[in-house]
C-alpha cells in the first residue's frame, strides 16, 4: 500500500489527531462552558472570501474582484499578516481544496460575473510560489474541487460565461502526469459549487443542493448513478453539507427563503435514503458549518430573511448539533452578519475562525467552543512522522486512562458556504499503560489523503482537548 501522508505529532499537515477526556470540575464562565465564546472582532487587511488552513498553521486567504489578486497569510499563533506571491489572475470564485502534500489546489476565477477562468495553480506555501498547470476545458466561475482517493483533483460545475452558463463537463487533474482527464460521458449541468463529497465505495456523492442526490463514479469516463432525494422540496442552495461521519452526511439549511431544517443520509446502508434530523432554532442561507474534534458540527452566520443575501436578518447566535441527538444548541452570538462571501475554520489550537462577507467586512472573530473551557488538555509524549491505511500506530501519553475518544480530522478550504476539505473520522484504540494504539483509517475512501513525498513541516501546537 502506498504510504498515507504524515502523521505528525505536532498538528499534522492536513489533519490534525485529537485525544478526548472526560470532563473534569474547573472553575471557568458558565456561560462559556454552555455556550463557548467570541472573541473581540479583530481587523483584517481584506475580506476572507476564500480560506484554508495550512500545514504549518496559518491560514492562506483571498478576497474579491481586484483584491484576489493579491492573497494573504494569517498566523493564528502571532496575529500577524503577511502577503503571498501575487496571482497572475483574479482567484476570486474559485474552487479549491487542499493537496495531500500541503499545497493548494485552486480552479477557475474571475473574469466578470458569470464568467470564468479556464486556468489552474497550485498555491505551495513553503515556497510562496503559484505554479500553473494546463487550463481545463473552458472557463469555471464557481466550481467545486475535491481531492480524490488517489491524490488526484476533480472539478465540477462553474459558469463559463454569461451566454454559455455552466460548464457540464467533470474533469479529473492528474497529479501524475499533470494532466486533465475528461469524463465525457458523465456530463451533467450541476448548479454552482455543488457540495461534493468523497463516499466509502470510492465514488464521489453530490449531496447538493439539488433535491436529486448522486454518485459520480470517476474511473474511466465517468457515470453518474441516483442514490436518493432530498426530503425538503425546495432548491438547498446556500445551504452546506459536511460528512460528519464515515459516509454520514448532513446537509442544514439553505434556500429562498431560508429553511431552519436539516437532513441525514447514511452511504453505508444498502439503500440510503435522506432522513430529517433536528432543526436548527434559526432558519439559515448563507451560513457555514465547521467539524469540532468532539465530532459536533458549528453553524455560524446566515440569514433568516428571504433574498440572496438578506443583512437585514443577520442570525448572530451559533448553533451546535449534535449527530448523537440529531438537536440544535444555541450558542453564542457573533458580532457581525456574515452572509455572502463569508467564511469558517477550525484552527490547530480548537478556535473556529469565523470572517469576511460583503457585509462583514474586513475583520474576524474566533469562537472558542465549550470543550475548551473543559479543562486542561492531555499531554502527548510521542507520535509516529507517518503512517499506512490499516495500520495500528502508538501514540504515547501519561493521560492514556482517562483518554474517551481519538478523532482525525483534515484541514478545511472553504468559500460560499461550501468547506472543499474538511473532513472527520472517529479513529479505534487500545490503551496501554503508556499511550494508545492508534487505528489509521482503513483505505484511502475513507479518508482521501494519498500523498507522493514526505511534507514534514510541522505547527503550533498539539491538539489534546477534554470532551464537553
Amino acid at each position: 500500500m502506498r504510504h498515507a501522508c504524515p502523521f505528525v505529532r505536532k498538528g499534522a499537515f492536513a489533519f490534525v489527531l485529537l485525544l478526548l477526556v472526560p470532563p473534569v470540575a474547573v472553575r471557568s464562565n458558565a456561560q462559556a462552558t454552555a455556550q463557548g465564546q467570541w472573541s473581540a472582532v479583530a481587523n483584517w487587511p481584506t475580506r476572507a472570501v476564500h480560506a484554508t488552513l495550512l500545514p504549518d498553521g496559518r491560514v492562506f486567504f483571498i478576497s474579491y474582484y481586484s483584491e484576489s489578486l493579491q492573497p494573504y497569510l494569517w498566523d493564528p499563533a502571532s496575529n500577524t499578516f503577511t502577503t503571498t506571491a501575487a496571482s497572475a489572475y483574479a482567484l476570486f470564485c474559485a474552487g479549491h481544496t487542499q493537496l495531500a502534500d500541503g499545497t493548494v489546489f485552486l480552479a477557475g476565477g474571475h473574469i466578470a460575473d458569470y464568467t470564468g477562468y479556464a486556468h489552474a495553480v497550485i498555491y505551495d506555501p513553503a515556497k510562496n510560489a503559484f505554479a500553473a498547470v494546463p487550463d481545463m476545458n473552458a472557463g469555471r466561475w464557481y466550481p467545486t474541487t475535491t481531492l480524490l482517493p488517489n491524490g488526484d483533483v476533480l472539478v465540477v460545475s462553474g459558469d463559463i460565461n454569461s451566454n454559455t452558463n455552466v460548464d457540464p463537463l467533470p474533469q479529473v487533474f492528474q497529479m501524475a502526469s499533470r494532466t486533465w482527464r475528461n469524463l465525457t460521458t458523465a456530463q451533467l449541468a450541476q448548479p454552482l459549487y455543488p457540495n461534493m463529497l468523497v463516499a466509502p465505495n470510492g465514488k464521489v456523492f453530490n449531496a447538493g443542493p439539488s433535491r436529486q442526490t448522486r454518485y459520480l463514479n470517476t474511473s474511466g469516463t465517468g457515470v453518474w448513478s441516483n442514490v436518493a432525494v432530498l426530503n425538503f422540496t425546495g432548491f438547498r442552495d446556500y445551504g452546506p453539507a459536511v460528512m460528519y461521519d464515515a459516509g454520514k452526511v448532513l446537509v442544514v439549511g439553505g434556500a429562498n427563503p431560508p429553511t431552519a431544517s436539516a437532513e441525514i443520509i447514511d452511504l453505508n446502508a444498502a439503500t440510503p435514503v435522506w432522513k430529517f434530523t433536528g432543526a436548527m432554532h434559526f432558519a439559515r442561507r448563507q451560513h457555514n458549518t465547521v467539524i469540532l474534534p468532539d465530532g459536533k458540527i458549528l453553524i455560524v452566520g446566515g440569514s433568516s430573511g428571504s433574498g440572496f443575501d438578506n443583512s437585514s436578518t443577520p442570525v448572530l447566535p451559533a448553533e451546535m448539533w449534535n449527530p448523537a441527538t440529531g438537536q440544535f444548541t444555541v450558542m453564542a452570538s457573533i458580532a457581525k452578519y456574515r452572509g455572502y462571501h463569508s467564511t469558517a475554520l477550525l484552527l490547530p489550537d480548537g478556535r473556529v475562525l469565523s470572517a469576511g462577507g460583503n457585509v462583514g467586512g474586513t475583520n474576524a472573530q474566533l469562537f472558542s467552543p465549550p470543550y475548551l473551557f473543559a479543562g486542561a488538555r492531555p499531554s502527548i509524549a510521542s507520535a509516529p512522522s507517518s503512517a499506512r491505511y490499516g495500520q495500528s500506530v502508538f501514540v504515547g501519553t501519561p493521560d492514556a486512562a482517562s483518554i474517551s475518544q481519538v478523532t482525525l480530522l483534515r484541514a478545511g478550504s472553504t468559500t460560499h458556504t461550501n468547506d472543499m476539505s474538511q473532513r472527520f473520522m472517529r479513529l479505534g484504540f487500545t490503551k496501554t499503560s503508556t499511550g494508545l494504539n492508534v487505528a489509521m483509517p482503513a483505505n484511502a475512501n475513507l479518508y482521501p489523503e494519498r500523498c507522493r513525498r514526505a511534507f514534514r513541516r510541522q505547527h503550533g501546537s498539539d491538539f489534546f482537548q477534554r470532551r464537553d
